[in-house]
């Protein structure tokens, strides 16, 4: 009975030391800010939380969302015993280990256990094993939550057997809603002091925040407990004290998982787009949050041929060369370099005519197409023996330096791969090109006449 009363006085002083992001944790689905796409009125997962009967449930979403609170918010309000691991710390002997309590409740008492695992996108394929199928028999009621895409890092037998819920950044109105209730609480937050806050202030905490409701907490906790109260008691929190209290932007990156992929995505996306300010907006979000260089110039490159081509010839060589300065001058300064390469790819006129490629290729793979014609072949080695190289008509001996001449099978003969766009310098390509065209086809029907009157003959 001792050692109960001197567990709850020092979890007593843990709760009013730790931080305010940790005191503010909601407790209660109305306290929650924010994610009413699953937890609003007559919502499934909201419903299934206030009548106790959730199932095995993947939190996903950024960092700062939620996603403890609301298994914690469980915790509160289930009848259920609640057990935690996090997947950095624990072995499979502790998944054991807690899986051999869970049976023994269920025996003694018939108590079921919900286990919450953070960060589950971290646990390796022994833990994973170790786990599945006490949550397949329903030993344990499986909580995870991770800020990776669970479909692609977490075990596809656990995803299956488990609701995925995707928790959304937070907007401002959101972040308001959470500064007000730590202002207002006499308990947990600054209810019992004289705070004021400009909207000045608080518009630049909400704003660099960038929807992460811990760094916004830990922000406003600095600028209070390190700002005097002047001779009322108030304590001022201004735009300079707020500046001071969250200087950097909590940029919501992390190279390896979705923020990575997406941002890269829609930086592609606005180069294809035209739109230079978009374009030049998520590289300087990539570089700004610590992105390879190299790695962005890579996808310049690619797209330099993918998405411009012909259309500007030139792109691939800024491309090229961009890469090739920024290896010479590094960063800070190469800067300068990323940026020039991104504004001109985004104002370069588009074709991906290119992927014409990508139809010859599948041709190849699925059609006969038949030899090479016999006045393509070489004619270097066995031209006396076999005849191969006879009847080749060298361009260059005539006019324009063209001929109509048999380039593809006979079986292929007036397939088109290449189509060119009608946009910058393709528009001439497209112009010589289509007379070009125009002169084979008349070329392969005196052929087929020719070869009709013979045989008429």
């Amino acid at each position: 009975m001792s050692s109960d009363l001197f567990a709850a006085a020092a979890e007593t002083r843990r709760a009013a030391s730790a931080p305010l992001a940790d005191r503010m944790r909601p407790r209660t689905l109305d306290e929650f800010a924010g994610q009413g796409h699953i937890l609003g009125a007559g919502k499934l997962l909201r419903r299934a939380i206030e009548a106790d009967r959730v199932t095995s449930l993947i939190f996903f979403g950024p960092p700062g969302a939620g996603k403890t609170t609301l298994a914690r918010i469980i915790a509160n309000t289930t009848r259920s015993h609640f057990a935690t691991l996090n997947a950095v710390l624990a072995g499979v002997k502790n998944i054991r280990e807690e899986i051999g309590a869970a049976q023994e409740r269920l025996r003694l008492r018939g108590q079921r256990t919900i286990l919450f695992v953070d960060e589950v996108h971290r646990f390796n394929k022994a833990q994973q094993d170790a786990l599945l199928p006490h949550v397949e028999n329903g030993t344990v009621t499986f909580i995870g939550a991770t800020t990776e895409n669970p479909y692609f890092e977490v075990n596809k037998a656990l995803v299956s057997r488990s609701r995925v819920f995707e928790l959304q950044t937070l907007t401002e109105g959101d972040l308001r809603q959470i500064v007000r209730q730590a202002l207002a609480d006499p308990v947990r937050g600054y209810g019992q002091q004289t705070v004021a806050i400009t909207d000045e202030a608080l518009d630049h905490l909400v704003s660099t925040a960038n929807g992460d409701a811990r760094s916004l907490l830990n922000a406003l906790e600095l600028a209070v407990e390190t700002t005097e109260p002047d001779a009322a008691g108030v304590i001022s929190v201004d735009l300079a004290v707020a500046e001071d209290s969250i200087q950097r932007r909590a940029v919501l990156y992390d190279k390896d998982g979705d923020a990575h992929f997406d941002t890269i995505s829609a930086f592609i996306k606005s180069l294809r787009g035209s739109d230079p300010d978009a374009a030049l907006y998520w590289l300087a979000r990539m570089v700004y949050a610590g992105e390879d260089p190299r790695f962005i110039l890579r996808r310049m490159l690619i797209f330099a041929a993918e998405d411009i081509g012909l259309a500007d010839p030139h792109a691939v060589q800024v491309a090229a060369a961009t890469a090739q300065a920024f290896d010479y001058v590094g960063l800070p300064e190469g800067q300068f370099h990323l940026a020039e390469c991104c504004l001109y790819l985004a104002t370069a006129p588009k074709s991906n005519s290119v992927l014409a490629y990508f139809d010859a290729l599948k041709h190849v793979q699925d059609e006969q197409s038949g030899g090479v014609p016999n006045p393509l072949k070489d004619g270097s080695r066995d031209k006396a023996g076999l005849g191969h190289g006879v009847g080749y008509k060298y361009p260059h001996a005539y006019r324009e330096g063209y001929v109509p001449e048999q380039y593809l099978p006979e079986a292929m003969q007036g397939l088109y791969f290449y189509n060119p766009r009608d946009l910058g310098y393709e528009r001439e390509i497209a112009e010589r090109l289509a007379r070009l065209r125009e002169r084979d086809q008349e070329e392969a029907i005196e052929k087929r006449v020719r070869r009709y009157l013979d045989a008429d003959d």
